[in-house]
């Protein structure tokens, strides 16, 4: 009998739940429908713990959750914990092989609904509301959640719903019984490498989404380098190879100027990728496209007015997420700085004659001066508001007016 039959036979289910934000709170919600009442609850937050209830003494404290770890039967770690850094790390390190996610326990419970899992580093969100929005207007029940929206144990599975799970690298990290119909991994470059520990971990817990595929799931990636892995790993899925190309005259034809930018070339073809293993028609697929609206911060144009436009990328925030925007524009007046991503590096080649100039904003000014100097002008403008009076500065002594305002932190 293997774990996932133990979860879902055993008579007398023990469970902990170790982190109490948005996701631990759905798991115990569920727990509680699920009419589960042998399950405990700890948060290393103590304001959190009493601010939902859970009074702990001494004696039913945080002792004695640590001592029910060896004794319970699975582990609903919430995404972002990190086992390093936990206040139990000893306790969780000791029980590892017991550790499951939210995402484990929907599949587990929900073996009938068919999914559709994205991941990768960038654009993971805006391609699940586009998706989102192309099934609806295909009159295709759909639900979306995740790491975007609701968790996906909140969500309303009445008549069977295909369902999009946005997944993040925390919450694969721990899966084991994830299995998508059709799993997505859009991209990989250097991300949380302080919480993975490496890039290797941080591949590895992407991979996962394939797993546990079967021979009638589809799998979509576009990189040579998964390729070889997805290949060496012999995972039974059928292999999707995604070439942007295939997309590019579909683009031309959607009235969308969202759509239409670089930043969403990579969205667009895993997207387009999947319409037609869905048996969507073309046709269809471009209507449906023409009446989405992006995602706030998420490259979003908010303002144009006489040859100015203003972009709200504050949701870039390492420098591959900024870098599709500095591609889509030319004279970019880019408001840049904030918390440094770990080991995250800036290759401004191919963009740096796009930059009219760089504002820095931020208390961490240093790090992102040693990135762009001797690159693209910069003034250390230390907030926003000094970076738009600077901006507007540069526009009255400009004899031609226009530009890009992008505030894009990276």
């Amino acid at each position: 009998m293997d774990d996932s039959s133990l979860i879902l036979n055993s008579e007398e289910k023990n469970f902990c739940i170790y982190g109490f934000g948005l996701t631990g709170r759905s798991v115990a919600n569920y727990f509680n429908r699920k009419n589960f009442t042998e399950y405990l609850v700890w948060d290393d937050d103590k304001v959190l713990r009493a601010s939902y209830g859970f009074k702990f003494s001494k004696k039913k404290g945080e002792k004695f959750f640590s001592q029910h770890l060896d004794e319970t039967d699975y582990i609903i770690v919430s995404p972002g914990i990190s086992l390093k850094k936990a206040k139990l790390r000893k306790k969780l390190i000791e029980n590892k092989d017991k550790i499951i996610t939210d995402l484990d326990l929907f599949y587990l419970f929900n073996p009938r609904i068919k999914t559709i899992v994205v991941t990768g580093t960038n654009g993971k969100s805006t391609t699940c509301k586009i998706l989102e929005h192309v099934l609806k207007k295909n009159n295709i029940n759909v639900r979306l959640g995740g790491n975007i929206g609701k968790p996906v144990l909140d969500l309303d599975l009445k008549n069977e719903p295909l369902v999009i799970i946005e997944a993040s690298s925390f919450q694969l990290a721990y899966s084991k019984f994830i299995r998508p119909d059709y799993a997505i991994i859009l991209n990989i470059t250097n991300d949380h490498l302080d919480w993975h520990g490496s890039f290797k971990n941080y591949i590895e817990s992407k991979l996962k989404i394939f797993s546990n595929q079967k021979k009638n799931n589809f799998a979509f990636i576009n990189n040579k380098m998964l390729l070889k892995k997805f290949k060496k790993k012999k995972y039974e899925s059928k292999l999707k190879f995604v070439k942007p190309e295939k997309c590019k005259k579909i683009k031309k034809k959607i009235k969308n100027d969202y759509l239409n930018s670089e930043a969403n070339e990579e969205n667009m073809s895993f997207i387009y990728a999947l319409s037609k293993i869905l048996k969507i028609r073309e046709k269809s697929f471009i209507n449906s496209l023409k009446s989405f609206k992006g995602l706030p911060h998420r490259h979003e144009v908010f303002y144009k007015k006489n040859n100015k436009i203003f972009i709200n990328d504050s949701k870039a925030t390492s420098f591959e997420a900024t870098l599709q925007s500095l591609l889509a524009f030319k004279k970019i007046y880019w408001i840049v700085g904030g918390l440094p991503k770990y080991r995250d590096r800036f290759n401004l080649k191919n963009v740096k004659k796009h930059i009219f100039r760089a504002y820095i904003i931020g208390k961490n000014t240093a790090f992102f001066q040693e990135q762009i100097k001797n690159l693209v002008p910069y003034t250390i403008s230390k907030n926003i508001k000094n970076a738009v009076n600077n901006i507007y500065k540069n526009f009255k002594s400009s004899k031609n007016m226009e530009g890009t305002i992008l505030l894009s932190p990276a």
